[in-house]
Formats: C-alpha cells, sequence, structure tokens
C-alpha cells in the first residue's frame, strides 16, 4: 500500500463526508481526578451492557458538509490521504477562526477539528500518518500547540490521543446538553518542539 499524503483546497473538505465517521461504542472511558493534586486523570473504560452506533455526522448541522455554513474556513487546513488514488482518510485543521472558543483566540493555537480514515483501510497507520501531518501543518502555521476533542464514548480516539502524546486537559461532564451520557475530553499536544 502506498499511501499519498497532501494538502487539498478547504473547499473540497464536503468530500470527507464520503468517508464514515460511525464507530462502534462497546465501552466508555470513566474519568476521575488524580489524588496527587497535579491536576491530572485517569481514565478506566468499562463495558456498558447495551453497545451502540455512534455517527457524529447523522447529527444534525453536523459533519463536512456543514462546517462552511457555520465558520470561516479560510484559515483551516485540509490534509487528504489517498492509497492507488482513492481517498480514504483525512485530517481537517482549525486555525484563527474567531467563533471557535477552543481556539481561544490565540493565533499559535490550532484545533485537530476532524480526522477520520475509511473502515476498510484502519490499522494500517494512515490515522498516525494524518495526525503528524496535522502537527507539521499547525507548526509551519507558526502554531505552538495542537488540541483535540472527544468524548469518553469514543475509546479508541482517546487511545489513539494518548498514543500520540496528548494530554488531556479539559473535562466537562455537562458540555453535551442533548447527550448527557457523553463526557468532552479536551485534548493538548504542545508542537512547538514535537518536529
Amino acid at each position: 500500500m502506498k499511501l499519498e499524503l497532501g494538502e487539498a483546497p478547504i473547499g473540497k473538505v464536503a468530500s470527507l463526508a464520503r468517508i464514515p465517521i460511525a464507530f462502534r461504542v462497546e465501552q466508555v472511558l470513566d474519568v476521575t481526578r488524580t489524588e496527587n493534586g497535579q491536576g491530572g486523570f485517569v481514565l478506566i473504560a468499562r463495558p456498558i451492557p447495551t453497545p451502540y452506533l455512534k455517527d457524529y455526522d447523522a447529527i444534525p448541522g453536523e459533519g463536512p458538509t456543514q462546517w462552511a455554513r457555520h465558520f470561516d474556513l479560510s484559515h483551516w487546513g485540509f490534509i487528504e490521504a489517498r492509497v492507488a488514488g482513492r481517498l480514504v482518510g483525512g485530517a481537517v485543521i482549525a486555525f484563527r477562526t474567531a467563533n471557535i472558543i477552543m481556539l481561544e483566540g490565540r493565533e499559535d493555537l490550532a484545533v485537530l477539528w476532524d480526522i477520520r480514515v475509511s473502515p476498510d483501510s484502519r490499522g494500517r497507520g494512515i490515522g498516525s500518518a494524518l495526525f503528524r501531518a496535522a502537527e507539521a501543518w499547525a507548526l509551519a502555521n507558526g502554531c505552538r500547540q495542537l488540541k483535540v476533542e472527544t468524548q469518553n464514548i469514543n475509546l479508541p480516539a482517546c487511545r489513539f490521543y494518548e498514543h500520540h502524546r496528548c494530554a488531556l486537559k479539559t473535562v466537562n461532564r455537562f458540555a453535551y446538553p442533548g447527550f448527557p451520557e457523553e463526557i468532552r475530553l479536551l485534548w493538548s499536544k504542545d508542537i512547538s518542539s514535537a518536529h
């Protein structure tokens, strides 16, 4: 498999909608603060009695086809992953966008807005290659940190970000009124010296 990564025009980001982001939830992460007073968190996986399918793109107003309706994408980055010319994954990096609170109004912070790999191509290192490319894109645009949002129901994503040396910085149990069982997890990685 020869993987080709490259930046694509942000105007083509809706093409990511062809790649499913849905995943099966069989476990959730229980989140507790560490006892040592250092502000860290402990994540413990717990099986749930009734597994289900979670699809972020199925939430009204969400997904790649909707982003341009809600945000100015002119400063965003879009990295495509292709194998034999076929789109198999992508990463989208939000940057310098006033109405994205996670960016904190900073010019040196980027948010990994979306990363996905087609189900038939997962487990081959494509996600890791996309993550590294997103880091490089952010660094090339003057960023010192990369932030990522996920939820405690997305155990594979949490393990992925841990593997890529992201630190869990913020836990919000009440971030999603429509999904009260989900806990918002914000990860951060200092990228100023990562490359």
